[in-house]
């Protein structure tokens, strides 16, 4: 009976995998959901990461460009975000290594110039709030200030 239900679990979980890349707490999540005892939810979590169903090398890899690429999001809240998923600090430098420099700051720079369009960006409160933004869009603070300087400053 059980080893019909692990079989079960075991494909349920490597569809789910298939689906997007998974953490492996994602994965074990949907295992114990499965009604699975907690040794067959980790030895099936291993035969997963045996098979490459579960890499969360990959995972953070994708994470990463997903995040920087469809939603904007700098370096220092992927990388919470990542640390909030129990990824692993080599994997998380790992995919922030991925980012180019070169495309980071395009994207700071034209996220600072979409911002400041159609505003008075010679008083500092301007500047603060388009840094504020970015600040919070997860952009370092030093190389922010430096870019709306340079941008703005320029005006």
């Amino acid at each position: 009976m059980r080893t019909d239900l692990m079989q079960l679990a075991k494909v349920k979980a490597a569809n789910f995998c298939v689906y997007q890349e998974r953490t492996q707490q994602e994965v074990r999540d949907k295992l114990y959901a499965l009604g699975l005892f907690s040794d067959e939810v980790e030895q099936l979590l291993s035969e997963l990461i045996s098979e490459n169903f579960v890499n969360e090398e990959r995972f953070a890899i994708a994470f990463a460009h997903g995040r920087f690429r469809l939603k904007q999001w700098g370096k220092s809240k992927i990388s919470f975000e990542l640390k909030k998923r129990k990824i692993s600090r080599y994997c998380i430098d790992k995919a922030l290594k991925g980012i180019s420099e070169s495309d980071y700051e395009n994207t700071l720079t034209r996220l600072i110039e979409k911002k400041s369009k159609g505003i008075n960006t010679t008083s500092l409160s301007a500047r603060q709030k388009i840094a504020n933004f970015l600040i919070g869009k997860g952009f370092e603070a030093e190389i922010v200030w430096r870019q709306v300087e340079s941008i703005l400053g320029e005006r």
